[in-house]
């Protein structure tokens, strides 16, 4: 189906198309403000981190500031990192179908106009993460090396899913340090199996392309895994499951934390279910759904807290 003019492919009738301004709509649209998804799975870590931090201290709930510092963190980063994005795959997102309809591509923006508005989104980004201490200041800064060479991976492996894991779970490390002023286990498992998760998640993802990215040369865990997919999701689910789990338990968590946990691996598992990689609008629809996935965890770590004063 094609995007009617202006639109991009895969996301057709949202607010962007129907309420904003028709002059900012392609910029919206290059921060990907018209499929928030993203934003809300490179959110998650943040919040699981920040709720991990809380349980480790003792606390009632996770800091109501982080939580809120990280949302907005979360939007403008993520509209950065996929403006970045888009300069960085231009010629090759004009040879997708789903993607050639983007503003670069279709030429509703320059790459000029494109870098801007990049820098705006970043500058955003860093007054938000200067709020946080000097540790957690440095250790956001640290991220923005592999947010920078994400989008070439796709060129040279066929594993680009593990550095956008390394990149959409930074937050992961975010909360512990911007609770502690430092990095300790906890954090680092729970750095660990969010890698896994997105791994799986983005593999998913993949799937809408893997014939175009065939023919056009771009490698993805999709084409490497094949008709193999839902094995190996079912081993990076797992991985991710445990090592949440382990960065849980060297915190200190209680059983709350245990049932939103399994409430996490049986989405996960209703996932893996569901899914048909020949599909593509149901790989997106599932995809989607780990917003939820990722949802039911944070709930359980904030009851987690929130049992220990209560009980």
């Amino acid at each position: 189906m094609n995007a009617a003019p202006g639109r991009v492919a895969d996301s057709t009738g949202n607010w962007v198309d129907g309420l904003a301004p028709g002059w900012m709509r392609p910029y919206l649209r290059l921060a990907r403000f018209d499929r928030p998804i993203g934003a809300w799975l490179l959110l998650l870590p943040c919040w699981w981190s920040a709720g991990l931090a809380a349980i480790a201290a003792g606390a009632a709930f996770p800091n109501p500031a982080h939580v809120a510092l990280f949302f907005v963190g979360a939007f403008v980063m993520r509209g950065a990192g996929c403006t970045w994005n888009d300069i960085v795959d231009r010629e090759l997102d004009a040879r997708v179908e789903r993607t050639r309809s983007r503003p670069i591509p279709s030429g509703q923006v320059t790459v000029a106009q494109a870098g801007a508005f990049m820098v705006a989104q970043a500058l955003v980004g860093l007054a938000v993460l200067l709020q946080f201490n000097r540790f957690a200041v440095l250790t956001g800064i640290a991220s923005l090396a592999i947010v920078a060479v994400y989008p070439f991976m796709k060129r040279i492996t066929h594993w680009p899913q593990i550095v956008l894991g390394l990149a959409f779970s930074w937050g992961a490390l975010m909360g512990w340090a911007a609770w502690f002023g430092r990095l300790d286990p906890p954090a680092y498992l729970l750095y660990a199996g969010s890698i896994a998760w997105v791994i799986g998640y983005d593999t998913i993802y993949a799937h809408q392309d893997r014939e175009d990215d065939a023919l056009v040369g771009v490698k993805s865990t999709a084409l490497l895994f094949g008709e193999r997919t839902k094995q190996m999701l079912a081993l990076f689910y797992g991985l991710a499951v445990a090592l949440i789990g382990a960065a849980g338990w060297t915190a200190g968590a209680g059983p709350v934390y245990a049932v939103g946990l399994a409430a996490f691996a049986a989405h996960l598992a209703w996932q893996i279910a569901r899914l048909d990689i020949a599909d593509p609008d149901l790989c997106l629809v599932v995809f989607k759904s780990d917003r939820d996935a990722g949802l039911i965890l944070f709930a359980g770590m904030v009851l987690d807290c929130a049992a220990r004063h209560v009980f």
